[in-house]
């Protein structure tokens, strides 16, 4: 019987870790392992490509150049958010800080994504808070360690 191998669609399950020149960002080695389908989105496209044609049991490391992941750091996915954005979204009465990470709904309310919090202001036009969108990984180097446990 051979080994099955990874590809575009394939079912996987496996543990894998993704880390920057600031360490991990994800780590699934100390958990259970994910289980995703490939080519739905739920990895980089990069990270994805970089699976492609492993077989199951590899454990293995990849050095991926910076921005190549995750794409470059954009300043335009930093943006001022009104600081009444928060409170709507139960936030209200909490105190942030500069460096969290907050975590906002998708529009269709299925999903979340998360932003930085890099700045406060107060001002005539009222409180606002500056976020950064970027993906942590976004314009640097990342090491994609994976353990692949099952191909389907």
């Amino acid at each position: 019987m051979t080994t099955p191998l990874i590809t575009s669609g394939s079912f996987l399950t496996l543990h894998y870790r993704l880390s920057g020149p600031a360490g991990d960002v994800v780590n699934t080695f100390n958990a259970a392992p994910a289980t995703l389908t490939l080519g739905t989105g739920e990895l980089a496209p990069a990270v994805e490509a970089r699976l492609i044609g492993l077989a199951e049991g590899t454990h293995t490391t990849l050095e991926l150049a910076a921005g190549e992941a995750f794409g470059p750091r954009s300043p335009d996915m930093q943006q001022w958010l009104a600081r009444q954005a928060l409170d709507d979204l139960g936030g209200a009465g909490e105190t942030f800080e500069v460096g969290e990470v907050v975590k906002f709904p998708t529009p269709d309310g299925n999903g979340e994504f998360a932003g930085v919090i890099l700045d406060f202001r107060s001002d005539d036009k009222g409180d606002a808070v500056l976020f950064d969108f970027n993906h942590p990984l976004a314009g640097q180097p990342v090491t994609f360690e994976v353990q692949v446990i099952g191909v389907l």
